[in-house]
């Protein structure tokens, strides 16, 4: 027998795999995999960029590049993050391959085997998978409308025997249960965390997916208004933004934890894509983003409305589901008896397919529960869709 490492051993098979595999199949309607729609990627604007560069810059983008990411990248995401309401002059910024690089960086640095680490319930697969390969115990705390339950995490802080040594908090149009947090919640979570020295991580990839733009303001990251009351990481990603093929996130945070971050990753990979930072940077400081996220959001709203005007339709009185103000989840709740495997099994053999809630666990138990994506599905297939899992439940609950 092999004689695996304790993190090796840790590792389970990913449901984020299957899923990118349901995804491809183009006889299912999947509502499985988080990602853009292909027809939507600004493959005009990228080209475009690409070929006005001049060759010196074009050989650079072909080169190996510094461990903490493109200068010029790093610059115009510095600006960026200043534009959101991030105070950068205290902390420290680097490029990572994706988001998922950034927390698992993150949780290589921070966690020993045994430390604990709180997180929501539901919460991101690739998150729960970071922590768990380095061996870490999930503290999971319930999510209502507004963010994670304040009174629930207070009152797991103060009981606690063993202080978790970090928080993760996915805050704008949740991943999977597509709710945003209130600038309330934000503000009563780093009070209730102050002076603790409790790691917040929290992760931002959507925040610049809201349907409308009232709703702008509610996108403001708890890194803006942190203040210093306790340690805070921040992870965005150019994947939802730009396209995940660009394999580009960055994480901010103290100095002192992000080059710790610096140096693992520079045991991992050397440095990201050095290509598509380049095309990145030119996107950023040639104004590409608000011109192409513009029309981008219309295209999601007007997706989820179609998503949920057809869970109005076919859904059972018994299933309910939240209404998102942007990214790309619709989170279904089945009564708590519905196991939705039984429901997936019946509906994947009809030619649908969407995420079961057991893979959102922490603890990978309860799963009367679905994540429905509508961000990659042709918008003439999502009723059609919808409807074909409908049927699947009202036929489970009619056996039960």
């Amino acid at each position: 027998m092999t004689n695996f490492s304790s993190m090796a051993k840790a590792l389970r098979s990913s449901e984020i795999r299957r899923l990118m595999s349901l995804a491809a199949d183009p006889s299912i309607i999947s509502f499985a995999g988080g990602m853009p729609n292909n027809s939507l990627f600004p493959i005009d604007i990228v080209d475009k960029i690409w070929l006005n560069l001049p060759e010196s810059q074009k050989q650079i983008a072909f080169q190996y590049g510094p461990t903490s990411g493109y200068p010029p990248l790093l610059a115009a995401l510095t600006n960026y993050l200043q534009s959101r309401g991030i105070p950068t002059t205290d902390g420290s910024l680097i490029i990572t391959t994706g988001a998922q690089q950034a927390i698992s960086l993150l949780s290589r640095v921070m966690l020993d085997e045994g430390d604990h680490v709180v997180t929501e319930y539901p919460s991101f697969i690739g998150a729960l998978a970071a922590f768990s390969s380095c061996g870490a115990i999930l503290d999971q705390i319930p999510l209502d409308e507004e963010g994670i339950e304040v009174e629930a995490l207070k009152k797991h802080l103060d009981a606690a025997n063993h202080m978790p040594k970090m928080i993760y908090l996915n805050t704008h149009f949740h991943n999977p249960k597509g709710i945003t947090y209130s600038a309330a919640r934000k503000e009563e979570v780093l009070s209730l965390l102050e002076n603790r020295s409790i790691l917040v991580l929290e992760d931002d990839p959507y925040s610049e997916l809201y349907f409308n733009e009232k709703d702008k303001v509610a996108t403001i990251p708890m890194a803006a208004t942190n203040d210093g009351r306790t340690p805070l990481c921040y992870v965005g990603s150019f994947a939802k933004i730009l396209g995940p093929g660009m394999r580009l996130g960055w994480l901010f945070g103290p100095k002192e934890i992000v080059e710790k971050c610096e140096l693992a990753k520079q045991s991992a990979d050397a440095c990201s894509s050095t290509l598509t930072q380049v095309i990145a940077a030119e996107f950023l400081m040639q104004g590409k983003l608000p011109p192409y996220l513009s029309p981008l959001r219309k295209i999601y709203s007007r997706r989820a409305q179609l998503m949920l005007t057809a869970l109005s339709k076919h859904m059972p009185k018994e299933v309910s589901w939240t209404t998102p103000r942007g990214g790309f989840y619709v989170w279904a709740t089945l009564p708590e008896h519905i196991n939705a495997t039984d429901v997936f099994t019946i509906a994947l053999s009809r030619g649908a397919a969407f995420v079961v809630g057991s893979a959102f666990d922490p603890a990978g138990i309860r799963n009367n529960c679905f994540r429905l994506a509508f961000s990659h599905t042709a918008e003439e297939k999502i009723e059609k869709g919808i409807a074909i899992i409908a049927e699947a439940v009202k036929e489970v609950l009619a056996k039960l």
